[in-house]
């Protein structure tokens, strides 16, 4: 019991009864002593219904406490969790949930009614994640009478009342099927990543080392509780350590993120590459224009105490009580990061992925060197699969207590990605220097072989072309044989500017002759193409490059 994920949440809700829980922003709140209940609830429908431990139940809604109380309800019964993604589309929905056995299914309503039941004919029940109704049963027996008398069986099973001596949920193992986490990745098909018990325990035990909360400390949830980085870090940690947790329960916009920010400051903020860049190109970037300011950043007394001020307004953009912001899910621009390091920001950059639940490497912000993601993390290893770790690029591997026990029936893609020695095949690639800090370089799937044999990281081109005038983001790919940048330009900017699309293609076609200037012959960027909408995105908000594959011809 000593590595038990399980018990951690059930001392948190012992010790915690009367604090508040979950929060829907600007909404109603759950002390856990109403969680523990609702939990409680939802075990007696499972019982009466046949569910047994092991078996398969899938979410899919926006983040909410509903949502919350559906995760803890699942594991807590000894049930594998299949969470979802809620912006997947209805045939990859209907995928996973065959593919994954489920037998249950937790959906938002706006979900629910563009799923097809008669395509998941595994389905037991279907239970609306707005107030656990039944939307939908495939039994012989009635489960919405069930759901309809579940406070008469609850009172029939607690008389005295509920208390937190009456908590006592699943004892699970290390090697216990948790959760299977399906990811779209970057290159192809979703995979069900199986991540047992002892990774979900082995998280919990990082965070703890180093998140430094507190009962009562206030956590904003704006990451999809469906990926791993967001549950472990905005919801299962947080919840362990007794805190209060705001879900937005919409999606989550700059602006509406720096609202709950600046009204809720929480203790720990967590986000992806893309919110940093937004706010600082919203935030920052156009202040820096000014020709005065530009003329004081170069003297340098006076640069440090307006670097200083900039980090001090940026503090207050994330409510200014937080410990650290801790990035992650893919690499900070280059350009971001140095300003934000020169500020003082206390920001971190971390590594992970889903296949780990999802921590790998990290260092606090005030040791953390620039451009790193860190160092291997409590009960992992890295190494790098190299003649020469610190000279030479290779691919990351990873080996401990994070790593999943391979792809739900995928036997063939699990020994593709751990070896026989168990150490997991990460495909990024990176270099470790003397002290052990690790910088990733790119994924080796997504590298270029130049016509000359050179290695081309598309990662690197792309980080200098967002930087450029009218570019939201970009992608690089290949097209027989010469590098072309396919362009989400910033349309809003360009409106404001009065630019027509034909000024804005003289600028990004002026930008690609600037780029060229500053990139080796062989990394030259022969075409741009520019795109009218955002490029389609997995969980981590990494862009789907196979998505966007130019035909070689």
């Amino acid at each position: 019991m000593d590595k038990s994920f399980i018990l951690l949440i059930e001392k948190s809700v012992k010790q915690n009864w009367d604090q508040p829980a979950f929060t829907d922003y600007q909404g109603s709140t759950l002390k856990y002593s109403d969680v523990a209940k609702k939990v409680e609830k939802i075990h007696i429908i499972f019982e009466k219904t046949g569910i047994q431990k092991g078996d398969k139940i899938a979410i899919i809604g926006k983040n909410s406490s509903t949502w919350a109380v559906a995760f803890i309800a699942s594991v807590s019964f000894g049930a594998v969790l299949v969470p979802i993604l809620h912006d997947f589309k209805p045939d990859n929905v209907h995928h996973i949930i065959n593919h994954s056995d489920a037998r249950v299914l937790f959906a938002g309503d706006s979900i629910w009614e563009n799923l097809n039941e008669a395509q998941m004919r595994g389905v037991r029940c279907i239970i609306s994640l707005a107030d656990f109704a039944i939307l939908h049963e495939n039994t012989s027996f009635s489960v919405k009478e069930i759901r309809g008398r579940v406070r008469e069986f609850f009172d029939e099973k607690y008389p005295q009342g509920f208390f937190s001596s009456q908590v006592f949920y699943h004892q699970d193992q290390p090697e216990e099927l948790a959760v299977i986490n399906y990811t779209s990745g970057t290159s192809g098909f979703s995979k069900g990543v199986m991540l047992p018990y002892r990774s979900l325990w082995s998280n919990m035990v990082f965070a703890k080392e180093v998140m430094s909360l507190k009962a009562g400390d206030n956590m904003v949830s704006i990451l999809p509780l469906a990926h791993a980085y967001g549950a472990a870090f905005e919801f299962l940690f947080p919840f362990t350590a007794g805190c209060h947790i705001h879900f937005l329960t919409r999606t989550p916009s700059p602006k509406i993120i720096l609202e709950a920010f600046a009204e809720l400051r929480p203790r720990v903020v967590l986000s992806v590459p893309l919110i940093i860049e937004k706010i600082y190109r919203k935030n920052i970037l156009d202040s820096l224009k000014r020709p005065s300011l530009r003329i004081l950043l170069k003297l340098p007394i006076i640069d440090r105490r307006i670097l200083s001020k900039i980090g001090q307004k940026l503090a207050k953009v994330f409510g200014d009580n937080f410990i650290e912001v801790i990035v992650g899910g893919a690499a900070l621009n280059p350009e971001v990061e140095s300003f934000l390091k020169n500020t003082g920001f206390r920001y971190t950059v971390g590594y992970g992925m889903t296949e780990c639940g999802p921590i790998i490497a990290y260092d606090s912000w005030k040791t953390n060197r620039l451009f790193s993601s860190g160092k291997s993390v409590i009960n992992m290893q890295i190494k790098i699969d190299s003649p020469d770790s610190q000279k030479i690029i290779g691919e990351i591997l990873v080996k401990g207590e994070n790593v999943m026990l391979g792809y739900y029936k995928n036997e063939e893609a699990s020994k593709q990605a751990i070896d026989d020695d168990g150490w997991l095949h990460t495909g990024d690639l990176g270099i470790i220097d003397s002290d052990g800090y690790l910088y990733i370089k790119g994924r080796s799937k997504n590298m270029i072989l130049g016509s000359s044999g050179q290695n081309i990281y598309p990662e690197e081109i792309e980080a200098r072309i967002n930087n450029m005038p009218f570019v939201q983001e970009s992608l690089v790919v290949e097209h027989n044989q010469k590098l072309v940048a396919l362009i989400f330009p910033d349309f809003d900017l360009a409106d404001k500017s009065g630019y027509s699309n034909e000024d804005l293609e003289k600028v990004i076609e002026s930008n690609r002759v600037e780029i060229n200037k500053q990139l080796p012959q062989y990394c030259q960027i022969t075409k741009v193409k520019l795109y009218p909408e955002e490029f389609e995105k997995t969980p981590k908000k990494s862009i789907k490059r196979f998505l966007y594959q130019l035909s070689q011809n």
